[in-house]
């Protein structure tokens, strides 16, 4: 199981995107495992308001459709404790200027054990969790 950040979502679908090669072949290797994949409706929404301002509205219109119908994705929702647990994230790394999403995506991994993420966001490593593709750092 490998948890999924907005940068892997971007990298993807944005061929500008500095990692779209590296994402792509990761995307690659996790399709041909029949990886589950675990995401939130935080990182989506991140995901799908920057593809609309950087690719078009219609662009990130159709990749959501085509994420939400994703049969590999997992979508978490957070429940309140877990946002306000976020909070005590979002105090503790402000001197890194991270965004709330990373808080609540770091809690929902902590509770769910899920220790692997598909990023280029280094603050996932500094909440003690492996980044993928490993290449990368």
């Amino acid at each position: 199981m490998i948890y999924i950040d907005t940068g892997a979502f971007l990298a993807r679908h944005l061929s500008k995107d500095q990692y779209h090669h590296q994402a792509n072949a990761f995307w690659d290797s996790i399709r041909k495992k029949s990886e589950t994949c675990v995401t939130s409706n935080f990182v989506l929404n991140e995901t799908f308001t920057l593809l609309g301002r950087r690719a078009g509205y219609s662009f990130a219109a159709q990749r959501a459709r085509n994420i939400y119908a994703s049969e590999l994705l997992n979508i978490l929702r957070p429940s309140l404790e877990e946002e306000l647990k976020a909070i005590g994230f979002f105090e503790k790394y402000s001197d890194h200027r991270l965004s709330f999403t990373d808080c609540v995506s770091f809690v929902l991994m902590k509770k769910r054990k899920i220790k692997r993420v598909f990023t280029f966001d280094y603050h996932f490593h500094l909440a003690g969790f492996q980044l993928y593709p490993e290449s990368q750092h």
